[in-house]
This record gives structure tokens, C-alpha cells and sequence, in this order.
């Protein structure tokens, strides 16, 4: 598969049919691609390994895009909830070098086809806050939080926007879920069959 964007080849590939090279990319990834978002997710290489082992485990699914040569450009994670209805985005990271290539769209619309066709109806995802970068930042959000998630705002690199175009839409908020005034923005989207 090419991105859409600026002809950026990748291939989407199953991380659990991957090697342990390519295993340990996306554990770097996960440390690089959230350093400055979410820095206390994915600290060092060990917790990171962690992650990208527990979701080779069934029923959860990995998915990759590789890139020429071998280099591990991004890729997703899928979690079944709520007896597979619903799959949560779990995580998503691309090389931050890489972003605005296509790359995470690509990775989103390929779990949201696997989801499908294993018999979920929604995809969701939470956009955690911990750097500041949303209008719900530092606010008391046990006051009225759905009337402060109505004007929601988001400056980049924040993810917000990035899954709003995907045609996720905001669902609720966790106040305080990565500590005092730094929530955790939830989003929903409902799957469609793929397209032929």
C-alpha cells in the first residue's frame, strides 16, 4: 500500500508474523513517538516492550507499516472490548518524522477494516492530554464536562484533530486521568463495511 500523501511507500503487515527487529522498532517508536505527548506511557524500552508483546497476544491485534528495507515507519494497536463490538485504538504511533505522510490514516483505516470484518461496529480511542496542547487542560472537568467538551480545542501535535478527520467524534472526557487537570479525551467512531 502507498499512503495517499507525498508517495511515501509502506506495506501494512501483521507485527506478531514480524521479527524481533522489527518487534524492537516498535518499541522505539512507542519511546520516541511519545516522549513529548505522553512521556510517563512509555518511558524507557523495557515498558515499551511490554506493550508491543502484550498485544501480540490474541485476541488483540498489531499492525505495521513497513517501510523499504525493513524500517517499521508506524503501526497500531487493536484491543477488543465489550464482546468484540467494540475495538479500542490502542496504540496508534508513527516515527515522528514521518507524520502528516499518511501513515497513521493508513494504519487507523486498515484495524478499522479488521474490526470489521471480526464483527466489531466501533472503534474508539483516547486522546490523553498530559502536555497541556487542549482547551480541557488544567480545568476543573468534574464541573459541567460535557458543556466544556462542546468547545474543545487543540493545538498539534495533539492527536485530537488528526482522529476528528478520520471521523472520530469526542464522547466524553476522564477528568484528572493522568493526574490534576490532565484528562484523557475519549472519542468513538462507528465502523462501515470496507470498501471492495
Amino acid at each position: 500500500m502507498t499512503s495517499r500523501r507525498q508517495s511515501l511507500p509502506f506495506e501494512i503487515v501483521d507485527l506478531a508474523r514480524q521479527d524481533r527487529a522489527v518487534l524492537r522498532q516498535a518499541a522505539q517508536l512507542l519511546v520516541d513517538g511519545f516522549r513529548d505527548l505522553a512521556p510517563r506511557a512509555w518511558p524507557n524500552l523495557t515498558q515499551a516492550e511490554g506493550e508491543v508483546h502484550s498485544l501480540l497476544e490474541a485476541p488483540n491485534v498489531a499492525r505495521g507499516a513497513l517501510g523499504p528495507e525493513g524500517r517499521l515507519l508506524g503501526w497500531v494497536g487493536g484491543v477488543p472490548q465489550y464482546y468484540g463490538e467494540t475495538w479500542e485504538v490502542e496504540p496508534l504511533v508513527v516515527d515522528p518524522t514521518l507524520r502528516t505522510h499518511g501513515v497513521g490514516r493508513a494504519l487507523v483505516d486498515d484495524l478499522a477494516t479488521v474490526a470489521y470484518v471480526e464483527g466489531a461496529r466501533t472503534l474508539w480511542v483516547g486522546a490523553d492530554d498530559e502536555s497541556g496542547l487542549t482547551s480541557l487542560a488544567g480545568v476543573d472537568l468534574f464541573t459541567d464536562p460535557l458543556g466544556k467538551l462542546q468547545g474543545i480545542t487543540a493545538k498539534p501535535p495533539h492527536p485530537l484533530g488528526f482522529y476528528q478527520r478520520l471521523g472520530f467524534v469526542v464522547v466524553g472526557v476522564l477528568p484528572d486521568a493522568n493526574g490534576p487537570g490532565c484528562p484523557d479525551i475519549l472519542l468513538a467512531k462507528h465502523l462501515e463495511p470496507p470498501e471492495a
